[in-house]
């Protein structure tokens, strides 16, 4: 049955919404979880945080052993969860996020999300970048052990079009040029993909594999993983 038409599913309740430089976001509680919906696109929520977490994890595993304290940036603070995760793990060093919405670093800092990153934010090793992800990547100098990226619905569904050009040849250079040698990038899609797995190999990238997390319908949330050549 359709979710529309259940009726055990609780009606959402709007608690913020702002107009920004890249559209509208909202704020949403829907029973006991928060949802974040921009430009009336649902990004995500937190009945689960699976995925999210996988992310991090799935990128810290596959660093090269025996690296200490590796860096991560983490493209988009969401509900928080990758960045909790990654403060969770003592064996991250730096740990940057990139968000470009002024409203949802400020639901983290002084709203509900605040429950679940508090803690991180607290944390010595994070940092909050205000920027545009694909700006960064484009500019800065820094860089990563590890890039885990999750700013669009995937590669074939972007919040923004400028978004899609992360995922273009430009921007997985852009992103293999962020990233020590031996590095992972991660990125975090609501469906499979494998021309992004082909985009990935095509930008000089190896290693490229996906992992998956089921969900109660539908095709599978995956992170797709690929490292940068020593």
């Amino acid at each position: 049955m359709p979710d529309f038409a259940r009726t055990d599913v609780p009606a959402p309740v709007t608690l913020d919404r702002r107009d920004g430089p890249y559209g509208e976001v909202v704020l949403r509680r829907r029973g006991d979880d928060f949802e974040i919906i921009a430009n009336g696109c649902f990004l995500m929520d937190t009945s689960d945080g699976r995925s999210e977490r996988l992310l991090i994890d799935a990128a810290l595993a596959a660093l090269p052993a025996g690296r200490t304290a590796p860096s991560v940036l983490i493209g988009g603070l969401g509900v928080g969860f990758s960045l909790a995760r990654a403060a969770a793990e003592p064996r991250w060093g730096r740990i940057a996020v990139a968000e470009r919405e002024r409203a949802i670093v400020d639901w983290h800092l002084e709203g509900p999300l605040s429950a679940i990153s508090g803690a991180a934010l607290a944390d010595p090793r994070t940092g909050i970048l205000t920027v545009d992800l694909v700006d960064h990547l484009r500019t800065t100098t820094d860089r990563y052990d590890a890039l885990c990226l999750d700013i669009d619905n995937g590669p074939d569904w972007t919040v923004t079009e400028d978004n899609g050009t992360l995922y273009s040849p430009a921007g997985l250079a852009a992103c293999r040029e962020r990233l020590t040698p031996g590095g992972v990038l991660a990125v975090w899609s609501a469906q499979p993909s494998a021309d992004f797995e082909q985009a990935l190999r095509n930008a000089g990238f190896v290693g490229v594999r996906t992992e998956e997390v089921s969900v109660a319908r539908g095709v599978p949330d995956v992170v797709h993983l690929a490292l940068r050549t020593v």
